[in-house]
């Protein structure tokens, strides 16, 4: 398996925004083959702070998911709400920080 942390922080009060959004991202994403779980949680005392943890079947199930129509909606719509962006790829062996 494979594990995605994807860690977003919004702009200041922009958080409700990047969780209205993002509800279509994670039905669709369910759906793909690979996908284990999608989830996005948010810091009780920072709603502005979004992680995303998903995990996969394997890293080709990733890169698959990577090149989604729905996640390229998702960025793009995204561009003006998020201050920074980090996300991790937990194999077994090691973490790549894209």
């Amino acid at each position: 398996m494979v594990y995605v942390i994807a860690h977003l922080k919004a702009h200041a009060g922009k958080g409700d925004e990047v969780v209205a959004l993002a509800g279509p991202l994670i039905e669709a994403t369910r759906r793909e083959a690979g996908c284990i779980s999608y989830d996005l949680y948010r810091k009780p005392d920072d709603p502005d702070m979004l992680v995303f943890v998903e995990t996969w079947k394997d890293r080709a199930a990733v890169d698959a998911h990577f090149a989604e129509p729905h996640l390229k909606a998702f960025q793009t719509a995204m561009a003006d709400l998020l201050s920074e962006a980090r996300i991790e790829v937990v194999h077994p062996e090691k973490i790549e920080v894209l």
